[in-house]
């Protein structure tokens, strides 16, 4: 594993623990000025700015501090030159929610690029999958 990579999954990982603990400042630090994110919650057009970063966080918190788990379960991470990217499985809910789907993850994509010689989010992108229409099989018409 290359410098790079330990660094990056290193800052990843002290992300998701300022997520898990509701620390703001833990969860801005290794963000760019510029940082876009697509979340699950709207606005649908994501935000863009360290500030619109900013203020997404405290409902998060604010949910999460009703005993939600979130812990990455599985990370990769890819460097390349001055940008690299890591995806992440992780475990994100409440106790209730992870009962009724046990199986379910959030899925993570960070987009990283170096910065004056240290690394920096500048995309993140939360999902999960869509699970509406399981059960059902689609059919095409004719």
């Amino acid at each position: 594993m290359s410098d790079d990579e330990k660094q990056i999954r290193t800052l990843i990982e002290r992300w998701a623990v300022a997520v898990h603990q509701g620390d703001l400042d833990g969860v801005l630090a290794d963000h760019a000025e510029d940082i876009v994110m697509f979340d699950v919650p709207p606005p649908y057009e994501g935000v863009r700015g360290i500030d619109a970063y900013r203020e997404t966080w405290p409902p998060f918190f604010a949910w999460q501090a009703q005993g939600a788990s979130f812990e990455i379960e599985s990370l990769d991470v890819t460097v390349g030159g001055d940008v690299a990217f890591g995806y992440a499985l992780v475990r994100c809910g409440t106790p209730r929610e992870l009962a009724a789907r046990p199986e379910n993850r959030l899925r993570l994509t960070l987009g990283l690029r170096r910065e004056q010689g240290r690394w920096v989010v500048a995309h993140e992108h939360h999902s999960f999958p869509d699970v509406s229409g399981e059960g059902t099989t689609a059919v095409a018409e004719p």
